[in-house]
């Protein structure tokens, strides 16, 4: 009786450890996913504020201005992906 009593209290001891520590990764995983939100809302509205103007150019210029901003939107893209992934 007293060896299953040790072991419950083994692992519940295992268990509130590994629950404690997971709490920790997940409180940091937040924060890193809410750092890469905000740096990723600056970026969207930088892409955003250029997109219309590229869209109604005309000419080579405005063609390098919008793979600027296809790139930057292809980042953004990766971002939110990441951002998905770990919540």
């Amino acid at each position: 009786m007293n060896d299953i009593k040790e072991n419950l209290q083994e692992l519940a001891a295992e268990l509130r450890q590994t629950r404690d520590e997971l709490r920790v990764q997940i409180s940091l995983a937040k924060a890193e996913a809410r750092d890469e939100w905000e740096e990723l809302e600056e970026k969207w509205e930088h892409f955003r504020a250029r997109a219309k103007p590229v869209e109604d150019a005309v000419g080579e210029s405005a063609g390098e201005v919008g793979d600027a901003l296809l790139s930057l939107g292809k980042e953004l893209k990766r971002g939110y992906q990441r951002i998905r992934d770990a919540l």
